[in-house]
């Protein structure tokens, strides 16, 4: 009896160790977890560069949740996340409502495509006069004279056009109402560059969520066209428009075009409002290159300047894995890859998180 007493008593001995053994080892590389949300433009490559870099950095675990510029820059100033995504970067008066100090991260750049439904038309390509038309409710109809004069020898069919817009608050409704604004005064004046615009209400249109909503509801409908990143588009093989740039060529989306675009682009020689973070906001809203696509934009990481000491680590690892490894599969994906000179600018930010 006493040495089943004290048999038991070893076993029990060893099962405590064992279990606080475990709990200490499950303590030790417990997993440091970076939340974030935002933009739905570069959500396919946020996906496969935060799934490495969690899958080669032990004990971090990146999180991000596609629900629009708009929701990101709110979850960003209301610090539920740890970082946000925004293609329409932050205005000054949403930096001040920051308490933790913002810095904002060109990490990538993509194109806006128009993407289009029309049965058996492989090329078309639409003039600066015709899109803005078109998203203005004036042009309603795909046989209109100016997109038929735009396209000899295509099929153009006798019907309505849908237009498919974003019904969320998005980076990509701002990037392209802001091109729009910049070649046409009278969208500029009816309609305005807007993260959430007023669309006009003749003609037939139709709204969908995020950037993966609009390409879907583009696929569905017959007839229809809509804006959405260029990535989306050559994810899922849907066709997309050739565009008039401002010299008059007919250019199609692609990372040389893209890269023509950023090309033109200047960055302020300012800091941020009150900050001694430089302003890293840089905007390509009609591109003057030959064969500069006519609708390329940077997207931006919001990041927390003041946060504890472990995840200003984490983040700057991150953040360094993006603009490095990351770069690599950009073109792959349907991004245009960083220049090397904004590469460093956004290293030399990153080492203000603290």
């Amino acid at each position: 009896m006493k040495l089943l007493a004290k048999s038991t008593k070893s076993v029990v001995l060893i099962s405590a160790l064992t279990l606080i053994g475990a709990m200490s080892a499950s303590t030790a590389h417990a997993d440091l977890k970076l939340n974030g949300s935002g933009a739905s433009f570069p959500a396919p490559i946020y996906g496969k560069w935060f799934k490495d870099f969690s899958k080669m950095t032990d004990g971090v675990r990146v999180d991000y949740q596609s629900k629009g510029s708009g929701a990101g820059i709110r979850d960003f100033i209301n610090e539920t996340v740890d970082f946000a995504a925004s293609d329409a970067a932050m205005k000054d008066k949403e930096i001040a409502l920051v308490k933790k100090g913002a810095i904002l991260l060109p990490v990538t750049a993509g194109e806006v495509v128009l993407s289009y439904n029309l049965e058996g038309v492989q090329e078309l390509k639409l003039p600066r006069d015709v899109y803005p038309a078109i998203f203005m409710g004036k042009i309603t109809e795909w046989n209109d004279p100016k997109i038929a004069a735009a396209n000899p020898g295509v099929d153009l069919p006798d019907s309505k056009i849908t237009v498919v817009v974003r019904s969320d608050s998005s980076g990509t409704s701002y990037v392209y109402t802001n091109h729009l604004s910049a070649i046409s005064p009278e969208f500029k004046e009816a309609v305005g560059a807007a993260k959430s615009p007023n669309w006009p209400t003749t003609g037939t249109l139709v709204k969908a969520p995020k950037n993966d909503g609009v390409t879907a509801t583009i696929k569905q409908t017959p007839g229809s066209i809509g804006y959405i990143e260029y990535g989306f588009a050559k994810l899922t093989k849907m066709p997309t428009a050739m565009l008039q740039n401002q010299k008059g060529k007919f250019v199609a989306a692609g990372s040389e075009t893209g890269a023509a675009a950023l090309a033109t682009t200047t960055f302020p020689e300012t800091n941020l409002p009150g900050s001694d973070v430089p302003d890293l906001r840089a905007w390509a809203t009609d591109p003057a290159g030959d064969d500069a696509y006519p609708i390329a934009s940077f997207t931006w990481l919001l990041v927390y300047k003041d946060q504890d000491d472990e995840k200003a680590k984490a983040m700057q690892n991150l953040i360094e894995y993006m603009i490095t490894t990351g770069q690599e599969s950009a073109e792959a994906m349907g991004y245009i890859p960083l220049p090397a000179n904004v590469v460093e600018k956004v290293r030399n930010a990153s080492k203000l998180i603290k």
